[in-house]
């Protein structure tokens, strides 16, 4: 006779959503005691609430001891599981709202690292607008790389982007928002800041860069394709715009940064661009929601946003 195997979970109830939403936080907190804060409940209860979850998955999640918070392979498995859940209970949430006519529930964002310091950004205009229109949508505002927003996106965890474009999506739909230029610099230590070399520097072209060590972004963007397409040899990788920064601080690395969030080093004699009329190269931002399925009416009311604050700006310059 053949025996039936029984599912290990059986009906999902609120209080798995709880325990799941609790994970979530833990995982993304990096502990028990990080997520404390976070929860508003004591380590003790964020523990319990752990341990609950793995006797009602029938799975060992995560490791807790000296050497610090870890998933389980399980557990990342369950992680990612989690994500994807509570993304469609979101979605669902937004849809009754949608029936309802009313504008409600959580909005996530996701935006590019550095733009709040890039004068052709209005995202914080954009907000202001959203909040009049939408004051019971609670907003949640993330910063991540851009391969992680764009992921992201399409998975549902976040409802809009805002990155520069590098690539095109079929899955994604795109609205064009603001520019931002790039140059390359050197720290005050670099052989090509001094007096010296300031003639030397002003001359530069794009072969002359491969005499020297470059430090670029590790991951997919507009940097990755530049560097690639000019062959730069890119010996030290960073993650994020400030990591960038730090590299070239060092006096060992020259790396492109955003004008404007590299202005402050300049102006502090800390780094200088190196032939900008020649080194350069300018990033598109665009806002960035899923094609399908459509995206909420909340969303897309803040996607307008993004786009109504950036073209009023753009006619404000053109003297519209």
């Amino acid at each position: 006779m053949q025996v039936k195997s029984r599912a290990a979970l059986g009906q999902l109830s609120d209080m798995d959503i709880r325990l799941l939403r609790v994970f979530k936080s833990v995982v993304e907190c990096g502990g028990m005691a990080a997520a404390e804060l976070e929860l508003n409940i004591g380590t003790s209860t964020v523990s319990r609430h752990v341990k609950d979850l793995e006797t009602r998955l029938g799975l060992t999640l995560c490791r807790r001891g000296r050497a610090g918070f870890s998933l389980t392979t399980e557990g990342e498995q369950i992680y990612r599981e989690t994500l994807r859940l509570l993304a469609g209970a979101d979605a669902f949430r937004a849809s009754v709202d949608e029936i309802h006519r009313r504008m409600g529930g959580e909005l996530h964002i996701a935006v590019f690292d550095k733009t709040a310091s890039n004068p052709a950004a209005h995202i914080g205009d954009a907000i202001a607008k959203f909040a009049a229109l939408a004051p019971d949508v609670g907003l949640h505002l993330h910063v991540a790389p851009i391969n992680t927003i764009e992921r992201g996106v399409i998975d549902g965890q976040f409802q809009v982007g805002v990155i520069p474009g590098h690539r095109s999506s079929e899955t994604l739909i795109y609205e064009p928002l603001f520019d931002e230029t790039m140059l390359l610099y050197c720290g005050a230590q670099h052989a090509l800041f001094g007096a010296k070399a300031k003639a030397k520097a002003a001359a530069m072209g794009w072969d002359d860069l491969r005499a020297h060590h470059f430090a670029g972004l590790g991951y997919h963007s507009p940097n990755m394709d530049l560097s690639q397409q000019v062959r730069l040899p890119r010996k030290a990788t960073g993650y994020d715009q400030e990591s960038i920064a730090t590299l070239i601080l060092s006096g060992q690395y020259l790396g492109f940064l955003p004008d404007h969030y590299a202005e402050a080093f300049v102006r502090t004699g800390q780094m200088r661009a190196l032939n900008p009329a020649v080194l350069n190269y300018a990033c598109s931002f665009f806002g960035i929601v899923r094609r399908s399925p459509q995206a909420s009416r909340v969303t897309r009311a803040f996607l307008s946003c993004l786009a109504e604050a950036h073209a009023a700006e753009q006619a404000k310059q053109n003297g519209c």
